[in-house]
Formats: C-alpha cells, sequence, structure tokens
C-alpha cells in the first residue's frame, strides 16, 4: 500500500483537529483511499502546549522550513491564515513540487489566481473546500456536482458569527452590543470581530464561490460590503411584522454580460429556508437551470467541521497521487484557456425593492417632504409605516418600496438627510424577494 505523508503548518485549533483526524481515522481513511496517509512534520511557532492529541508519531517543529523543504513530504497543509506568510510559505511549496491543502479564503480572495497560476506551472493541486461554508461541501458542489449547470444565482448565510448576533437579536430583543458581546463569550466572535461583523469574511468566500461558479478569475475589489452593526432590534421587529427575516447574505446573480457580488444585511421572506437558519449555522441556496434550487446546510466553522473539509481534500489529492495525476478538475472548474474577466455589476445599478427607516421630526408635512423627493427620484412607495415618538422625539418613519435603482435611493435619501425633517440617516436594508429553493 502507497504511502502519502502529510505536513501541517499551523496547529491552532483547526491544525488540531486536522492532526487528530489523521491520527485517529488512519484506517478508516486507509481503507476509502487506499494508501496510508502518515503524518510527518508540524511547524508551530508553539512546540510546548499540550493539544490533547497524541503526536508521538509526528515531529512537531518551530520551523515551517522542516515542512516545505522535505522531499518526502507529498501534500502540505496550511492553516496558519491570513495573508503573510501564508502566501510566501504556499508559493515556496508549489515551487518546491508539493501539493497543498489551505482553508485560507482571506489568502484565496486577495492572491487565489497568483496561486492558482503556480500549482498550474508547477504541476501540482491547491485544494480549498475547507475556505468556504466549513464542511458545507460547496466547492466540490460548484466545481464538480453542477458541472452540467449554469448557476443563476447564489444566497448564502456564510459567516456563523453575524448568524448567531442576528439571531440573538431577533429571539430576545437584545442589542447589536449585547449580542456582539454573548458571541465573544462563548468562542463564536473574535476579540477583534470586525473582519466578521462588517461583512468581509463573508465577501472572502463569495469572490472565491463566484469564480467556481461563472468560470471568472477572482474578483474581491469590486465585491459590495457592509456589515452587520447597524442593525437594531427595532429594525428586526419591523422586518418581523412585515414576514420578513434579517440575515446577512453573500447575493451572486448572473446577468448576460456582468454578475451581481454583494453583501450586505437582507430582508428574506419567512417562507424562505435561509429565514430560519440560526445560530452559528451556514447555509447557502443555489439556483441552477438543470437543477433547479437547492440548499447546503451545515457548521460553517469549527474545530471538527472545518478539519473534516480538510480531510476530503487530502484524500481527493491522495487519490490523485495513486493515479500518478494532477490537475484532473480544475482549481475554478474551468480549464484556465476558458475562465474570462467577467464585470461585477456596479452597486448603483442594482434593481430591487428596499426597507428604509427614518428619524423623523414630529412637525407637520415631514412625511409629505419625505415622500415628495423620493418620488423625485423615481422610487414607488408599496407602505408607509409609522410609530409613537421615540425618547429624542423623532418619530420612527419606514417605508417599503417598489423595485428601484439603488443610485435613484442614494441620491434620495442624500437630499433627505441634507433637510431638517431627519435627526439622523435613514437606516436601508434591501430585500430579496427570490432566494428561496
Amino acid at each position: 500500500m502507497k504511502t502519502i505523508r502529510v505536513g501541517i503548518l499551523g496547529l491552532g485549533v483547526v491544525g488540531t483537529g486536522v492532526a487528530d483526524l489523521l491520527i485517529r481515522k488512519k484506517h478508516l481513511l486507509e481503507s476509502r483511499i487506499g494508501a496510508r496517509l502518515n503524518l510527518k512534520t508540524i511547524a508551530d511557532i508553539d512546540t510546548a502546549t499540550d493539544r490533547g492529541i497524541d503526536l508521538k508519531t509526528a515531529a512537531l517543529v518551530p520551523d515551517a522550513g522542516a515542512v516545505l523543504t522535505d522531499p518526502d513530504i507529498d501534500v502540505v497543509v496550511e492553516l496558519i491564515g491570513g495573508r503573510s506568510p501564508a502566501r510566501e510559505l504556499i508559493l515556496t511549496a508549489l515551487h518546491n513540487g508539493k501539493h497543498v491543502v489551505t482553508a485560507n479564503k482571506a489568502l484565496l480572495a486577495d492572491c487565489g489566481n497568483e496561486l492558482m497560476e503556480a500549482a498550474r506551472k508547477n504541476r501540482v493541486d491547491l485544494a480549498f473546500e475547507a475556505s468556504c461554508g466549513g464542511c458545507m461541501p460547496i466547492i466540490k458542489t460548484l466545481r464538480e456536482s453542477l458541472v452540467a449547470n449554469d448557476i443563476k444565482s447564489m444566497s448564502g448565510i456564510l459567516n456563523g458569527t453575524c448568524n448567531y448576533i442576528l439571531s440573538r437579536i431577533s429571539k430576545e430583543g437584545c442589542t447589536f452590543e449585547e449580542a456582539l458581546k454573548k458571541a465573544q463569550e462563548l468562542g463564536f466572535a473574535e476579540a477583534e470581530p470586525s473582519l466578521d461583523i462588517d461583512g468581509h469574511d463573508t465577501a472572502h468566500k463569495l469572490a472565491i464561490l463566484n469564480a467556481l461558479a461563472h468560470g471568472m478569475e477572482i474578483n474581491l475589489s469590486d465585491i459590495h460590503v457592509e456589515g452587520i452593526r447597524e442593525i437594531t432590534p427595532m429594525d428586526i421587529e419591523f422586518a418581523r411584522s412585515f414576514g420578513y427575516t434579517i440575515k446577512l447574505l453573500a447575493i451572486g446573480k448572473r446577468h448576460k454580460d456582468h454578475v451581481e457580488a454583494r453583501v450586505h444585511p437582507t430582508m428574506i421572506d419567512t417562507a424562505n429556508p435561509l429565514s430560519h437558519v440560526d445560530h452559528s449555522m451556514n447555509a447557502i441556496a443555489i439556483d441552477a437551470d438543470a437543477t433547479g434550487k437547492t440548499m447546503l446546510y451545515g457548521h460553517g466553522a469549527g474545530m471538527m467541521p472545518t478539519a473534516s473539509a480538510v480531510l476530503s481534500d487530502i484524500a481527493d489529492i491522495a487519490r490523485n497521487i495513486i493515479s500518478n495525476t494532477t490537475g484532473r478538475v480544475p482549481l475554478l472548474g474551468y480549464p484556465k484557456a476558458n475562465i474570462r474577466h467577467i464585470p461585477i455589476l456596479s452597486m448603483n445599478e442594482l434593481m430591487t425593492r428596499y426597507y428604509l427607516r427614518f428619524e423623523a421630526q414630529d412637525h407637520p408635512g415631514v412625511l409629505s417632504r419625505i415622500s415628495g423627493v423620493l418620488g423625485e427620484n423615481k422610487i414607488s412607495i408599496n407602505s408607509v409605516h409609522q410609530q409613537g415618538r421615540n425618547a429624542n422625539g423623532a418619530v420612527p418613519v419606514v417605508m417599503i418600496t417598489h423595485i428601484a435603482k439603488e443610485a435613484w435611493i442614494q441620491r434620495a435619501l442624500s437630499r433627505i438627510t441634507a433637510t431638517d425633517c431627519v435627526v439622523k440617516p435613514p437606516m436601508v436594508i434591501r430585500i430579496e424577494d427570490e432566494v428561496a429553493p
């Protein structure tokens, strides 16, 4: 039986999970793959901390070079995270003829095109199933299972931190700050949570998934990104009264000559299965022309769910090694010659419906002035809802629009904010009515 040797860079939470599975599930993996997976070396600057796993058969060293330059190691698993030194380490591994597995979505979103070109030139595999959606097999689904489909749209809850916070606000009526604090206490949120709550982690994943779905270059810079810091219990209650739930969605839609790619808080109908994805769970709905609408659901993060996805990549590479092949499945699902530059739609051109909440002055004629400005900008109102005064004397006024262009909305709101009709800038939440499987 062939032996395939594995080296790991980074023995943090996920690295520990991967090492544990390689050791504890050794016989299961051998029976399924037809080869031995031998964890030979782990590199981490902390070699003293007890991770609770038996490393008697693997060397734990502080120097990544021990993994990258070892001619016996076939597969390098990068689990350090971040851009540097992960980029340099992966490039070195690829140039040294080693296959690479990574869960590093931020690096792939930023440098994925470069890393994939290096893998092609060196005739090795670069695998990244764990980068998007944890244990949900979304990479394999887009790249292999849906190979005969044109992907029309994707809508995903891809960040467990944000989903936990919004779920807690919705179910308990607490503030964003209270929900974030609880998420940090439970380990769902980092001490510095900006990457998650400002939407950037979700955008990294969407950039990768768009490339896989549409045969385009990875493009992070043109994705519109908003986070959830400004969402209040009031907005969630208004949404509930209209039959909606607020989720942070990654939305990708294919049009004839461009794609939509946006991340922001979104109101979705409570009949949509995504509206019931709570706590720290992830899910993604895919609308494809042959299969219709499907949905994947599972843990988007965590030691073992992510480690499981990493092991699936190691297994794929091991099977390729046994067959003496690489690049059997193109990295982005399309041969390089067929990957195109497809522009991302400018946010100003987006057409959708909107939830607008104004903190209006309690003066005669204010509502008509706000409605007038909206009308002057071609924005038609579907419904208007008004509550009693807040403590500051302002009156919350909520309007649901018919379909309008983003540019019209932003122009109108800029004019309204400049008047004395409102006490602070309005809250804007986009509404998606067509995202349910």
